[in-house]
């Protein structure tokens, strides 16, 4: 069951690794395995995966994020929140994100306390400065 817009249920069926190698930018591997969504900025990507896979409104989540970098450029670190832009609010909830080693975070504390389209926020932090990934998600 796709849980995301419909353009990005096409592309769920591609890995990010593939949509990464089209662009013209080169970043180390990162792909967080079938299924897995994703996104980048100038210097940075990232895959990141919903634990459980299907998001259920009004119970508690988590995200296994794997940020990937061009190469030279440093991940110091990640901060993650969700919001939903039509109705101007976020979570009720703030995740608590660790890192579980080089490039790979676990994101634990989500919670969408009501249906509908979220966005979630990815604040990657290189030496260079915050660089921020969006990423839609529709909760049902």
């Amino acid at each position: 069951m796709c849980t995301t817009l419909p353009a990005q249920c096409v592309l769920r069926g591609l890995t990010l690794a593939a949509l990464l190698a089209a662009s013209p930018v080169a970043y180390a591997a990162c792909d967080a395995g079938p299924g897995a969504l994703g996104g980048k900025a100038p210097t940075v990507a990232l895959a990141f995966r919903t634990m459980p896979a299907v998001v259920k409104v009004g119970e508690l989540f988590s995200l296994q994020v794997e940020v990937c970098a061009q190469d030279g450029v440093s991940v110091s670190g990640l901060k993650i929140d969700a919001a939903m832009p039509a109705h101007k609010h976020g979570m009720n909830y703030q995740p608590r994100v660790s890192s579980t080693g080089p490039g790979q975070y676990t994101a634990t504390g989500l919670m969408f306390h009501m249906p509908g389209q979220w966005q979630f926020t990815f604040d990657v932090e290189t030496p260079a400065g915050r660089e921020r990934i969006r990423v839609d998600y529709l909760a049902e």
